[in-house]
């Protein structure tokens, strides 16, 4: 996959950045897809039940407020994200188990993580926009995550010259 400074630079135009300071768990750098945005505030349980369907390389981008206090992901959510074909989790939020889920074959953004789970059960809100960071994502545009970035285009982008 093409850097996120490398598409910014030949899509200016095209590329939203997200200004959110992410940390990156998983085995995998970079990874990108069309996104299904997920809008789960404290709860891993609309989470769950994303992951839990093929993924079809689609990046799962979840709006939980920006909470520090509740992971909505952990190991095994993780697990089924792997098992299930998702090429990646945006989170805007926590995520828990963070020494397993780096061992993992899945590329994960979030702001940080935590030890606490919910244990109060919300309603989630499955592919309507979600919006923070300066960015709206919304359903079916791409995402691209790297080492630099979270960047959002309305379609797949390459550089002159990729492969």
């Amino acid at each position: 996959m093409t850097s996120t400074a490398d598409l910014f630079d030949a899509h200016p135009d095209l590329v939203q950045v997200c200004e959110v300071p992410w940390r990156h768990f998983g085995r995998r750098r970079r990874f990108s897809g069309p996104c299904l945005p997920l809008w789960a505030n404290e709860d891993h349980r609309p989470v769950l039940a994303c992951l839990s369907r093929p993924g079809e390389g689609r990046v799962l981008v979840v709006d939980a407020g920006g909470s520090l206090r509740i992971g909505v992901l952990g190991d095994r959510l993780a697990g089924h994200a792997v098992r299930n074909g998702w090429a990646g989790v945006v989170i805007h939020g926590c995520i828990r188990d963070s020494a397993t889920i780096d061992g993992m074959d899945i590329g994960i953004k979030a702001l940080g993580t935590t030890a606490r789970r919910s244990n109060v059960e919300r309603e989630g809100s499955l592919e309507r926009a979600v919006s923070f960071g300066g960015v709206s994502f919304e359903a079916g545009c791409w995402v691209y995550a790297d080492e630099d970035a979270v960047v959002l285009s309305p379609r797949e982008l390459s550089v002159a010259g990729e492969r």
